[in-house]
This record gives C-alpha cells, sequence and structure tokens, in this order.
C-alpha cells in the first residue's frame, strides 16, 4: 500500500474515517465506535482538494460494515459533507441494520453515498437486498431520511420497455401486529 501525504499515518486515518462517514448511515450506530480495517493496493490523500483515492481489490470493514470495491473515491466539499464513489465489477456493501436482526446488501457497478442528502445511489446492475426482500434494476436510489426507494428498470434517458430494463422485485408479506397469524393449516379435526 503507498500513501502520498506529509504525514502518512495521520493522512490514512483522515481518509479512511472519511470514507467509512461517506458510505450507507443505515448501518447500525455500534459500528461506528468499532475500529477501521482498510486494505488497498494504493492510497491517495490530497488534502489540499479533500479528496482520498483508494485503488486496487479494497475493502473496508468497521464492525458490521464491509464495502469491496476496485476503487473508491471520497471527496468533502467546504461545509464537511463527504461523497463516496465505489466502483467495481461489482462494488458491494453490506451492513447490520439499527436495531434488527437482518443485514442490508448492495451491489451495482457503482455506488454513490451523499452526507449531505443521506441519498445512496447504484448504478447499473443495480440489487439491493435487505431481509427476505431484494429489488434490481439499472438504478436504485435509497433515501435514509425518507426511508423510501426509486428504483428504474433503464439507465437515464433510456426507454424501460424491454423485459431487461425492467425492475425485479421480490417482497416479502409482512405481518400486522395487531392481528394473528393465519393458521398454517386451514382444516380442521374434531374428535
Amino acid at each position: 500500500m503507498t500513501v502520498l501525504a506529509r504525514t502518512p499515518a495521520t493522512a490514512l486515518a483522515i481518509a479512511a474515517i472519511c470514507l467509512v462517514s461517506a458510505f450507507p448511515a443505515r448501518a447500525e450506530r455500534a459500528d461506528r465506535d468499532k475500529p477501521i480495517s482498510l486494505e488497498a493496493d494504493r492510497v491517495t490523500v490530497d488534502d489540499k482538494k479533500k479528496v482520498q483515492v483508494f485503488d486496487g481489490h479494497v475493502r473496508l470493514s468497521q464492525g458490521s460494515l464491509a464495502i469491496q470495491a476496485e476503487r473508491i473515491v471520497v471527496t468533502q466539499d467546504a461545509a464537511g459533507y463527504q461523497k463516496g464513489v465505489a466502483t467495481g465489477a461489482p462494488a458491494r456493501f453490506r451492513a447490520k441494520r439499527e436495531g434488527r436482526d437482518e443485514f442490508i446488501e448492495g451491489e451495482a457497478l457503482r455506488i454513490e453515498h451523499d452526507t449531505r442528502t443521506g441519498r445512496t445511489e447504484f448504478f447499473d446492475r443495480a440489487v439491493v437486498k435487505s431481509g427476505g426482500d431484494e429489488v434490481r434494476g439499472q438504478f436504485i436510489r435509497y433515501d435514509a431520511t425518507s426511508e423510501t426507494y426509486l428504483v428504474n428498470g433503464a439507465r437515464e434517458g433510456a426507454a424501460a420497455s424491454s423485459a431487461g430494463n425492467r425492475v425485479h422485485a421480490i417482497l416479502q408479506p409482512r405481518r400486522n401486529e395487531g392481528r394473528p397469524a393465519a393458521p398454517a393449516d386451514s382444516k380442521t379435526t374434531k374428535e
């Protein structure tokens, strides 16, 4: 691993913190207090431009959060917000959901997360899984603030008329907590 900066250890630590803060905020809050483990073939830090670039077989973990990509670029604006862009064939992330015993997993050729908007966007061959639910499309946007998804079957500007450009979803039935579960077998026997 190569680090280009005036003080390599400090620059790498700051870059790793920026990288983790720039990716999905849906992970468990407890993950934020865990150590960051980062592997890459090369890391470049530009403090003046506030850009960190992680290249080659990038593996990052912090608690339940795991990100794998060929390249991750993190930029920071003047207000301190970060934007992370992970690319790969595909780029992947996995994290335990806050307060739930389930994970959220996502992959796409490009994954972008913006801390200012709280949005995570997946571009090209996008898949997001949570619990037993799964959604596939060419573009997926998750807004952590409103907890809403937008899924397009086609890339922006392309027609979504062919079967390959449609959204595919598997959604598990939700039990209403106030209503008892349906019996497993509707047949009853009396003696």
